[in-house]
């Protein structure tokens, strides 16, 4: 059995959802700064304070001395001047001249009280600052000598004041301050906690509420957030993750879509290779026809069967990290364009195509890629051209230093087709198209070092551009 002494009570829920709480730090955080700023403005009031207190004493002291210049030669009984003093709340008044100092009006003193001068004529503030401080801390009797203008020419008044009386006062001022203070403060602390957490808590509670959400489960349906009016951080931050949801599960869709396109294809890839190989074996039949004309199509045939072939495997890969490698080899480009583009264009004889590749172009590419990426490009034209005109639909294909260019004269793309023109299963603008033409297109391009670009599109027609990655004229 361990020992009790061992155990460690663990933090109760309740103690660290309050430690952690965003409204409790924003509570804790404005009552600190508005006790800071009650401080900052309690220092100079308390300066004011001590220095009222003090000019209250010496202008009391300059009007018991006037009663001294209506007395024969400025002296007065001792029961006179105890009164004086006593009405100006101070120990002696003295009048300093150049050449003379006077004791004008006195009282019995302690001499072993400590003496402390103030020159009120020329105080700095941090000295009025530091001596209020002082006070607060005295707790001994002490005498105050202060220094100011007299009410005679040419002479200063000294006046003695019992420090003590200053300083409970001064504590009196300070405590009434600070309960002043921390009322104020907790009002307004509680009024700016309810503005934030009506503006900035609860919202964030939201958002917070919801990317937990969708971190535990970020396939979930749910429903999606409304927008935010909000034009503030907290507002944008609401729509930002409203996108992101919509974005993310818009993805999901899609990878799931991914997922039973390649169960379906893996489901008929058997039974469509066992076609194709059944073809294949009818095509080797044909070429040893002695018919001139089947031996001219048997090697096209066996061609057109391989790459479908290829095709079933390759898009079992597709949605992998890498396309298929590319088996780079010197091809001509011309014929290779004209087998590719004749292929795409069999089901289309009213449409005119014009392959101005010049005979002698060779290219370091992979043959079975470009072939794959010029169908998928002339037969997309093909389908928007001739659902669009009659007759005079054409496609030509192009060749600019290492680029290819695919050009329709068809109604071009509309605006939601341009924008996911490269994103599987978004980009089709035919029925029933599944858009991962496009999306095979760049992939294959981009294995090879090249590109496939959306060049321009409108009712003009549309360009693609086909970057090729080596081209020699010969």
């Amino acid at each position: 059995m361990s020992d009790s002494a061992d155990f460690v009570p663990e933090p109760s829920v309740t103690t660290s959802l309050w430690r952690d709480s965003l409204s409790v730090r924003l509570l804790a955080v404005t009552i600190g700064v508005i006790l800071l700023v009650e401080l900052l403005i309690f220092i100079p009031s308390a300066v004011n304070f001590r220095d009222n207190w003090i000019d209250e004493r010496v202008q009391a002291a300059r009007i018991a001395t006037l009663a001294l210049d209506t007395s024969p030669g400025r002296k007065v009984s001792e029961e006179l001047a105890a009164e004086l003093l006593a009405n100006a709340e101070v120990l002696a008044v003295s009048e300093v001249r150049p050449d003379l100092r006077r004791l004008l009006l006195s009282s019995p003193q302690d001499p072993d009280a400590e003496m402390h001068w103030v020159d009120r004529t020329n105080e700095p503030w941090f000295a009025r600052a530091r001596h209020m401080f002082s006070l607060l801390l005295l707790s001994h009797d002490a005498i105050l000598s202060v220094s100011d203008v007299s009410n005679h020419k040419d002479a200063r008044i000294e006046v003695l004041i019992a420090e003590m009386p200053l300083a409970r006062e001064m504590a009196d001022f300070s405590r009434r301050i600070i309960i002043l203070s921390l009322l104020i403060s907790i009002t307004a602390g509680t009024f700016v906690y309810l503005l934030l957490v009506a503006m900035v808590v609860r919202p964030m509670r939201v958002v917070t509420a919801s990317i937990i959400n969708f971190h535990n489960d970020p396939g979930a349906a749910r429903a999606p957030h409304a927008a935010s009016s909000r034009k503030d951080e907290i507002g944008r931050a609401q729509n930002a993750l409203a996108d992101m949801e919509r974005e993310v599960s818009d993805a999901f869709r899609q990878r799931q879509r991914l997922a039973e396109l390649g169960e379906a294809v893996a489901k008929i890839n058997h039974d469509l290779r066992n076609s194709l190989a059944a073809a294949q074996l009818v095509s080797e039949g044909l070429a040893r026809s002695e018919d001139p004309r089947v031996q001219r199509a048997a090697p096209r045939l066996e061609r057109v069967l391989e790459r479908a072939i290829n095709l079933t495997e390759d898009t079992l890969q597709y949605g992998k990290a890498k396309p298929p490698e590319p088996n780079m080899e010197i091809a001509n480009l011309h014929s290779m364009i004209a087998e590719a583009a004749g292929e795409a264009m069999a089901a289309y004889p009213a449409l005119k195509l014009s392959n101005n590749i010049p005979r002698g172009a060779l290219a370091n590419i992979d043959t079975d890629h470009l072939h794959r990426v010029v169908v998928n490009l002339v037969r997309n034209a093909a389908q928007a051209t001739a659902r669009a005109r009659a007759e005079g639909g054409e496609i030509s294909i192009n060749l600019k230093d290492n680029v290819l260019f695919c050009r329709d004269n068809g109604p071009g793309m509309p605006e939601e087709a341009r924008k996911n023109v490269f994103t599987p299963f978004a980009g089709s603008n035919s029925k029933g198209g599944t858009g991962l033409g496009l999306a095979i297109a760049r992939e294959l391009m981009q294995a090879m070092g090249g590109d496939v670009v959306l060049d321009r599109t409108g009712p003009e027609g549309t360009v693609f551009r086909i970057a090729l990655p080596d081209i020699e004229q010969t």
